[in-house]
């Protein structure tokens, strides 16, 4: 159960991607989580930064989806300025958002991506389904709430048991 947590690549922020290895592995589709991941829990809007990433990945050829286990106001007002399609109570890490995202992206497993910053929902789902998983730090770990604290328990727990 502990290697399901094991994410293939961890980086500190989606901009640390390498979009090219990416691209060179077969991946066509990238689905991302939204709060902590993207942007900070709290934060409405994507940065300029974030904007201009999410165009290079666009130019380069990759299909983007938002999958987010969070409400459908917070999710739509974020992706639909962007022009993203997204999956709001995803209730990750089951395997129907992911299927659904995947339909989404016209992708199969071996052409998929998923980028999040939590062991427990994003990289558990990815790996389950064996789809290529990435690891990012959390943006904002003050904005959190209540639920994303006590799966921070969790995988600092498991952390500790994978290293022993």
């Amino acid at each position: 159960m502990l290697k399901k947590l094991i994410p293939r690549q961890s980086v500190h922020t989606i901009y640390d991607i390498d979009a090219n290895h990416l691209w060179d592995f077969g991946v066509r589709g990238i689905i991302t989580d939204l709060d902590n991941t993207l942007v900070g829990a709290r934060d409405p809007h994507a940065t300029p930064e974030l904007i201009e990433w999410l165009k290079q990945l666009q130019k380069m050829g990759f299909k983007v989806v938002i999958v987010s286990n969070n409400n459908h106001g917070r999710v739509s007002a974020f992706a639909e300025p962007l022009g993203i399609s997204f999956i709001h109570r995803a209730k990750k890490p089951t395997n129907v958002s992911f299927h659904k995202a995947m339909k989404l992206l016209g992708t199969n497993v071996r052409q998929t991506a998923v980028i999040g910053d939590q062991m427990l929902t994003d990289v558990l789902g990815g790996n389950r389904m064996g789809l290529y998983t990435i690891l990012v730090q959390p943006i904002s770990i003050a904005d959190e709430g209540f639920f994303t604290k006590i799966n921070r328990r969790i995988e600092k727990w498991a952390l500790k048991r994978m290293k022993n």
